[in-house]
């Protein structure tokens, strides 16, 4: 198995495909990358920016290039020795009329061969219906959409479709007959009824109304495409027939403002095996199961052997093929059998690496039995984020936070509020469709006749809102000891506040924990288990869309710790949680990935990074919030005295992300100031507070980005940048130490480390789509050439020139290549080396985190500062014995008392510590390698 070195993640789209990837390969194997990581390259929707909304998963995305284009990089690729980790999409496919599966289903219904590839209604085995399957696309209601003649019937050599701006939807061949028939008896007066023309089209119509229903779907499909044929040729040969069918067209698209005149459209559309509704119909009604709450992508039953091997065969010929070395899964939690699925993957692709997308809570661990090598690293990213929160000033800035938005409710309960609000706007039919499956159960027990579907939807919504992992994992194979302790407390939970629930609470408690009654046959069995494992699919997307894209954008106590992942009541960690969190790794998960910037994270590392400093700072944080506030306060809108906008939770949202994600340079000001306010607009939608997506308030969302455009106004005589400018220059002073700390922990700690595109300068980039702006490649390529050849000559000197001009992230890019080359010299040592936490001592004891790495007589020590504040002022460093006094690290008996700081390259002498002053006298951070024998 190729285990990566370190990754470089890609986010491939029509503006950066194979052949700009192929431009960039030296650059990467000049940085140090073992992996190139790429997002999803199958076929998706056109224009995807990001590729997860996969039509085909057996093609190549056309928009990123040919085959030869693909083939040319990987081949460049393997010229670096660089390998390719893969992300790909088991879950989910697009609803879109590019996803020939789902197309084939909707015009063939139940006799479609595709109809088990998809998580609908009609695959469910004991809750099954053949009702349409809800096509959720439309921009306003179905009838205003009708009759303002936006929906329209169009005929090509594909047959006839419904239109709807880009969207194309199939006709299912027996309602063609209801298209035919209309003004058929004016064609035969036209021809004649003995005209062979019209006999040949009375013969059309003849096979459509007498379509056989029980053949082969090959068979099926043929016959469709045979009398497809035969009515294309007539419309391409014959005059009449295309008139007639041309009038039919435009007879049938009506004609806006005389409603009747859609009837027809209207009743065409009423036989089809989809029904088209608007967007938001989704949230409260659904029969297909999608991706979060997300209508243009259905998930799909990947759980079928057919399915997954026919969505999986050009995946796994390329890793057999050697052009993929590892594969990342997308969303395992949204699978039906997630450890089935791994396990199946596995069987194809044999000995090679595989990571998992699976959010862990704090001191949750991946299931034991999963066949893979960890996860893509939001783990690592908020424990490393945790130890640069200064923990002890928790309560300090809890308080700032009350005396400045009055806000109060603890994040426990806002995530569970936010689940509950979630599950009611959103995920109403979701939680509909497993209460009417559990009523099915219920009703066939004596203990459980009385249940109603009000009373098992309340019991249901207050256990799905109460777990406080994303998923269990229970499945034909049993329980875990965990997933028992989990489920139990979430039961005991939901009884205390529901307590007129407690039959209901009791019987779903027997259903989660297989608690089979004697007399039970194996087919009710079979049902307990599919619903145990139908609910464990929506706990994750509560979780993503209650805690991740709603409470965390409500909660602003302090953003720098809501990320994906994480837990915004636990202000920070220590450093003895930091080590045992890797110690845990190292033993079990030693292959997982070290991430600190994602696709998918909140704001880029190091916004978190600056914030952090904010942390050390609470009554000065508060202070200057105060008066900023002041300032701004009559730029704010008011509808009266009391109804102020924006609101104070908000406006410390904002002052936050400004300190965050401000840059260092002037002449970026303008286009960040757009890109803030693209942000804020996202954030309060996702805080569903004032605004949302499914009811947008205008005028809550105008006085916002009115109020930040006044308040970030260039003028001279804007008083609050005057004031603000100052405080956020010093706050991102010390950020760029935490950063550097950060970069180091993450290269060297047990797991890999993993770099998102860009993000070897400052990455300053907010949530997406901002996070995929395009990366100036060219820039990079000649900072790290003038770096490298600099390095040769003077490293002390061009230390001394990074520090100087630290603003323009050469300095992290430095550090980035310096570090990187270890890692790849010393790869048993961090790959299978033992981590060491190491005691310092010293009057700036708690300032420094240290550890080393040791495998045989090989060792690493990583050295790295925090909470520089109370250090050094602003324009200082944190370097030498005037800063450090005597700081020291102590060295355990198994590390060598010789080093070589592999960042400067300077010798380092050691007798049982080291003083962190004399390590750290030329760069804010230290690698030391060892000198075995000296």
């Amino acid at each position: 198995m190729r285990i990566p070195v370190a990754t470089y993640r890609i986010q491939f789209n029509s503006q950066f495909p194979f052949n700009s990837a192929k431009e960039i390969t030296n650059y990467l194997a000049e940085l140090g990358i073992s992996e190139l990581y790429a997002s999803p390259i199958f076929q998706a929707r056109a224009g995807s920016s990001h590729g997860y909304d996969i039509v085909d998963p057996n093609q190549l995305n056309v928009e990123l290039g040919t085959q030869e284009d693909f083939v040319a990089l990987v081949e460049d690729l393997k010229k670096y020795n660089i390998g390719w980790l893969q992300d790909i999409v088991p879950n989910h496919m697009a609803y879109d009329s590019q996803n020939k599966y789902l197309m084939d289903i909707l015009e063939n219904g139940g006799n479609s061969s595709y109809t088990n590839y998809f998580d609908i209604s009609w695959n469910s085995p004991f809750a099954s219906s053949q009702e349409p399957i809800l096509a959720p696309l439309l921009g306003q209601f179905y009838g205003d959409c009708l009759e303002k003649g936006e929906i329209q019937l169009q005929y090509d050599q594909s047959g006839l479709s419904v239109n709807y701006y880009s969207l194309k939807l199939p006709v299912n061949l027996e309602s063609y007959a209801i298209f035919l028939s209309r003004n058929l008896g004016e064609l035969a007066r036209t021809l004649g009824r003995k005209h062979p023309i019209f006999v040949r089209l009375l013969g059309v119509l003849y096979m459509v109304k007498n379509f056989p229903q029980d053949t082969h779907p090959n068979q099926r499909q043929d016959q469709i495409d045979f009398v497809k044929g035969l009515l294309w040729e007539l419309y391409t040969d014959n005059t009449e027939v295309k008139t007639f069918i041309d009038d039919n067209l435009k007879l049938f698209n009506g004609e806006p403002g005389k409603p009747e005149s859609f009837n027809s459209l209207d009743n065409l559309l009423s036989q089809q095996f989809y029904r088209l509704s608007y967007w938001k119909v989704g949230a409260e009604e659904i029969n297909y199961r999608r991706f979060f709450t997300v209508n243009e992508l259905i998930s799909v039953k990947i759980e079928e052997l057919k399915v997954f091997k026919n969505t999986h065969e050009l995946i796994c010929s390329l890793v057999k093929a050697g052009h993929f070395t590892g594969l990342r899964i997308d969303h395992i939690d949204g699978l039906y059998n997630p450890t089935q699925y791994l396990e199946r993957l596995k069987e194809q692709v044999d000995d090679t690496y595989i990571c998992v997308e699976k959010i862990l809570q704090p001191r949750e661990d991946l299931p034991g039995n999963w066949p893979v090598q960890g996860t893509t690293g939001y783990d690592f990213l908020n424990y490393v984020n945790g130890i640069f929160c200064k923990t002890e000033n928790e309560e300090a800035f809890t308080q700032a936070y009350y005396n400045i938005t009055g806000w109060k409710t603890p994040y426990e309960q806002t995530e569970k509020d936010k689940k509950h609000l979630i599950l009611e706007r959103n995920l109403a039919g979701d939680v509909d469709n497993l209460a009417y499956l559990l009523r099915k159960i219920s009703s066939k027990y004596r203990y459980g006749n009385d249940f109603t579907i009000n009373g098992l939807k309340r019991a249901l919504a207050e256990i799905l809102t109460r777990f406080p992992i994303y998923r269990t994992y229970i499945d034909q194979d049993g329980i875990t000891d965990n997933d028992r302790t989990y489920t139990q407390d979430v039961i005991e939970q939901a009884k205390a506040h529901l307590p007129f629930l407690n039959n209901e609470l009791n019987f779903i408690e027997k259903l989660l924990l297989l608690e089979y009654d004697d007399s039970l046959t194996e087919a009710e069995k079979e049902q307990w288990l599919y619903f145990v494992m139908r609910l464990q699919q929506y706990t994750g997307p509560l979780m993503a869309k209650g805690a991740e894209d709603t409470a965390l954008y409500v909660y602003n106590r302090f953003v720098s710790l809501n990320e994906v992942g994480g837990k915004p009541d636990q202000f920070g960690i220590t450093k003895a949680e930091f080590d045992e969190f890797n110690q845990a790794r190292q033993s079990r998960w030693q292959y997982a990935m070290n991430a600190t910037s994602t696709h998918d994270t909140k704001r880029g590392e190091d916004i978190r990074a600056r914030l952090n400093v904010l942390s050390e700072i609470p009554e000065e944080w508060e202070s200057q919030v105060k008066k900023f506030s002041e300032i701004n306060r009559t730029l704010k809108s008011r509808t009266d005295k009391k109804n102020v906008m924006p609101d104070a939770n908000d406006e410390y949202l904002f002052y936050q992300m400004l300190i965050g994600a401000l840059p260092f340079v002037e002449h970026e000001y303008e286009d960040f100031y757009t890109r803030l306010k693209d942000y804020l607009l996202k954030a309060i939608r996702e805080a569903k507070v004032h605004t949302a997506w499914l009811r947008q308030n205008s005028i809550y969302e105008n006085a916002f980005i009115d109020f930040a455009s006044r308040v970030l106004e260039p003028s001279d005589s804007n008083q609050f940048l005057q004031e603000f400018i100052p405080f956020q220059k010093q706050i991102a002073y010390y950020g760029i130490f935490n950063s550097l700390s950060q970069t180091l922990i993450k290269i060297t700690s047990p797991g890999f480390p993993d770099f998102y595109q860009g993000t070897e300068l400052w990455d300053f980039s907010m949530v997406d789509p901002d996070n995929r702006r395009p990366v100036d490649f060219e820039l990079r390529r000649d900072y790290l050439k003038k770096i490298k050849e600099k390095s040769q000559t003077d490293i002390l000197q061009l230390i001394e020139e990074l520090l100087a001009s630290k603003e323009d992230g050469r300095v992290k890019l430095f550090l980035i290549v310096q570090a990187l080359k270890v890692r790849t010299t010393y790869v048993d040592v961090f790959q299978d080396g033992q981590y060491l936490p190491l005691e310092v001592e010293g009057q700036f004891k708690d300032h420094i985190v240290a550890f080393a790495m040791v495998h045989n007589n090989q060792s690493t020590i990583t050295i790295v500062p925090r909470f520089l504040t109370g250090l050094i002022q602003p324009g200082q460093y944190p370097l030498g014995t005037q800063v450090w006094n005597d700081t020291a690290i102590k060295l355990p008996s198994e590390v060598s008392s010789a080093w070589t700081d592999a960042i400067t390259g300077q010798t380092v002498k050691a007798d049982k510590q080291l003083l962190v002053g004399d390590v750290l006298q030329y760069f804010p951070v230290a690698l030391l390698t060892n000198n075995p024998g000296k």
